[in-house]
């Protein structure tokens, strides 16, 4: 059994338990996890509170299952809007060619040489803590698809004058109708793993911002947890479960999407090389 399907196994299996988490859980809450002072503060894990409650009042299990939730839901937005706005830029820019090529190109690049982590500490300062998660996934999404793109249109370069491509030239298909029908398909498994890869970078970038107080801090995520812990003083307090909960789940939850995107992208080469064995 090759390997790379052992680590899609692992992997999936472990996205599926913060999916159970962040996606099930919530909806069987007892109260809003966001309310303060709904249960009695600082409570050691038990059968009760199992991951405690921290020093608002919160219960920390059911505020976590929010956090997977919201970050999640931005990882997912931010990856899936990316990943389909640079794969058909990158295709476009490759197959065309010509003035629309330079065009998307610079796009890309003034995106890409742009530092991002300036205009979000800008747009923190700006809302002030406020953001709503849209906002989070729209600035994020500004700053992911020029990657993909960039890789796409060398694919797409490379691929328009394959003789498969010329014969649907000939044939009377349209540059969209090529585009969709015999490129994209052989793009798939990597727009795949781009996508995992994404999701991995928006968690990771969101999470990142939330713990320096540059995201929302209205909104519940992983990295708003680590930082309302680190306001409250949770390590100098010993409230370890505070603040060890997001960070064991950040942690487990880049792990599973690690193996995936590594599984699937070793998965794709294997099969590309018994194509042109």
């Amino acid at each position: 059994m090759p390997k790379s399907n052992n680590r899609i196994r692992i992997g999936l299996f472990v996205l599926a338990v913060f999916l159970i988490i962040g996606g099930i859980l919530p909806f069987f809450s007892p109260y809003d996890p966001r309310s303060w002072n709904v249960v009695p503060r600082n409570l050691q894990p038990s059968a009760e509170h199992l991951f405690g409650t921290n020093n608002l009042g919160q219960d920390t299990f059911w505020l976590l299952t929010a956090a997977v939730r919201n970050s999640l839901l931005i990882g997912l937005v931010v990856a899936a809007f990316a990943t389909i706005i640079g794969v058909m830029a990158g295709l476009t820019a490759g197959f065309l060619g010509g003035i629309p090529d330079r065009v998307i190109t610079l796009i890309m690049d003034v995106f890409i040489v742009v530092p991002s982590l300036p205009i979000l500490i800008l747009m923190a300062s700006l809302l002030q803590g406020r953001a709503s998660i849209w906002m989070i996934c729209l600035v994020l999404i500004l700053f992911n698809w020029p990657w993909p793109a960039r890789q796409v249109r060398s694919i797409a370069l490379s691929m328009r004058e394959r003789e498969f491509i010329n014969t649907a030239r000939f044939s009377g298909s349209s540059t969209f109708k090529i585009i969709t029908r015999e490129i994209l398909p052989y793009l798939f498994a990597w727009a795949l793993a781009n996508f995992v890869n994404t999701v991995l970078v928006a968690i990771a970038t969101e999470s990142g911002l939330a713990v320096i107080g540059l995201s929302s801090a209205e909104q519940t995520t992983l990295g708003s947890m680590i930082y309302w812990a680190l306001q409250h003083q949770a390590l100098l307090g010993a409230r370890w479960w505070w603040i060890g909960t997001p960070v064991v789940a950040i942690v487990f939850l880049f792990v599973g999407l690690f193996l995936v995107t590594t599984g699937v992208s070793e998965l794709s080469a294997e099969r590309r090389g018994q194509q042109y064995a």
